[in-house]
């Protein structure tokens, strides 16, 4: 074990530096679970995670960490999940650990192809004598990584060796840019209130979503309760990308996700990255949705906030006596999911990880156009055929807002009909879980886009809604409408379509007004 400790930290920050990969072969899905924060015998702790992707010649593969009793003969799961680009790892359709080593605490194997870890075994295989000892600089094995991972993670008195290396970890993090997603335990232990750090006495009280970055907490700042979004180590630029954002001058606005500050906690590889910001109990706009239907008022005020939401983002705004100069920002990742519902049923925009700013007289800076998330790319990001310009990436958004516009008015009320349940957009044409290639075919070959009900188009005012949805997901991107038309044409329509009373006054199709009685 001292060998270990010994070079723990090069083997560790060696893992981290690994460059993420794409699936040669597309969206890889395996089995995820997490011993520590879910006891197995807990229902729901085994679920199905998407590997995330990323440079199209490398491969996912999925990976189990697991304790195994030699006497009783029994192995006991503490990890599972996706597993970055590793040659150990290829062309394994089985998780099997051959290593005869029985001094390991964990065992661990990998195996290539979509949930090949649910189950795995150890065959010990006998080995040769290890070399001997040479005078050069330590160089991690695969194996050596994964024990070191744990030790890592289960053992937190061993960072404090970690100190020296830190510098060898930036430098290869600015040398190959992105970061291996290694699996961790979570959550990890909260570090101790330091009053020298100036940190803020929060309580974290329960964990309400996880994202592609982290964990959302419901936490407790002194009297107010408040939303902690935890970020890793490995999703810093993610966390400094949102706080970016948030300090941008006029972003105090009120269909923005309120920003309260950020925080950093622990030490060396144990650190997380807070990002503090205003808690809302009906959480986001997709979860609502799955469990509730909107009347026609309320399905108004969510549309018209969103859309001044979007257009505050996508605006520019010159400087002036109060406040500096704000540039327009693309979100890149509007969904439902990063719509979030206050107490009022309006609206409010969050998760800038992947956020563009542009400043004038430079360039859009990344250079990687195909990010966000698969249902919801627009037809050029699918292609990715995007004109690295600011309007091209605002009109990928404005894409995405028409598909949340259609979740919407699927579950409102005022439709001639039974409300079906609700759908995710193309979860009737690709299913739950679509690989690029799903969505490419539907969207970019065959032009498809979530089907409209005629019921809805018997409503005046969800007809009105429909023909702005086609609008936004319209195919020519130069075509959509902009967020600021999309608000105008739904705060139109809101007064337009008043609910007076019991009485629905409707304008209809040669400009005569009529009254329905409505149970709105």
């Amino acid at each position: 074990m001292s060998a270990y400790v010994t070079i723990l930290p090069y083997l560790f920050l060696g893992l981290l530096g690994m460059t993420i990969g794409h699936d040669i072969k597309g969206t890889s899905y395996c089995e995820f679970y997490n011993g520590t924060a879910c006891p197995e015998s807990q229902p729901g702790c085994i679920e199905r995670e998407e590997c995330s992707p990323s440079e199209p010649d490398k491969r996912n593969h999925c990976y189990v960490v697991w304790k195994y009793d030699r006497e009783t003969k029994k192995s006991t799961a503490v990890l599972k999940g996706c597993f970055l680009d590793n040659k150990d790892c290829y062309d394994k359709p089985q998780c099997v650990e051959k290593s005869s080593d029985v001094k390991k605490k964990m065992l661990f194997c990998c195996c290539d192809g979509n949930m090949c870890n649910q189950n795995f075994t150890w065959d010990p295989q006998p080995t040769e004598p290890p070399p001997p000892v040479q005078e050069y600089e330590p160089v991690s094995t695969f194996d050596e990584q994964v024990i070191i991972l744990m030790i890592a993670v289960s053992i937190p008195s061993l960072f404090v060796v970690a100190g020296l290396p830190i510098m060898y970890w930036y430098y290869r993090r600015r040398k190959l840019g992105y970061f291996n997603e290694v699996p961790t335990l979570e959550p990890l232990p909260l570090p101790q209130q330091s009053p020298s750090m100036g940190l803020r006495p929060i309580q974290l009280l329960e964990i309400k979503a996880r994202g592609r970055f982290g964990a959302v907490w419901k936490a407790q700042l002194k009297t107010d309760v408040v939303a902690v979004k935890v970020f890793p180590v490995q999703d810093k630029q993610s966390w400094q990308t949102e706080q970016e954002i948030f300090k941008l001058a006029h972003m105090d606005h009120e269909d923005i996700l309120h920003f309260i500050g950020v925080e950093k906690r622990g030490d060396n590889l144990q650190t997380e990255f807070w990002l503090i910001t205003s808690y809302h109990d009906k959480g986001s706009l997709c979860d609502y949705l799955k469990a509730n239907v909107v009347t026609w008022h309320e399905m108004c005020r969510i549309a018209e906030s969103m859309a001044r939401g979007l257009m505050h983002l996508h605006e520019e705004i010159p400087a002036n006596k109060a406040d500096g100069y704000k540039p327009a920002v693309a979100h890149r990742d509007f969904k439902s999911k990063n719509v979030l519902l206050k107490a009022d049923m309006s609206a409010c925009i969050a998760d800038f990880g992947l956020a563009l700013i542009f400043h004038p007289g430079k360039p859009c800076g990344d250079t990687h156009g195909q990010v966000g998330t698969r249902r919801y790319m627009a037809p050029e990001v699918l292609e990715g055929a995007i004109n690295f310009t600011r309007d091209s990436f605002l009109r990928i958004d404005m894409y995405a807002c028409g598909l949340v516009l259609w979740e919407l008015a699927s579950r409102c009320t005022v439709q001639d009909g039974p409300i079906g349940e609700y759908r995710l957009p193309f979860e009737e044409e690709v299913g739950l879980h679509p690989t690029l290639e799903d969505m490419q075919e539907s969207v970019v070959h065959k032009k498809e886009r979530p089907f409209i009900l005629e019921t809805w188009r018997k409503h005046q005012g969800l007809l009105s809604i429909c023909d702005t949805m086609e609008e936004c997901w319209d195919h020519d991107a130069e075509a959509r409408l902009s967020a600021s038309c999309v608000m105008e044409r739904v705060a139109t329509l809101s007064r337009l379509l008043v609910l007076n009373s019991s009485t629905l006054i409707r304008v209809d199709n040669n400009d005569s007004i009529t009254t329905k009685e409505s149970s709105m």
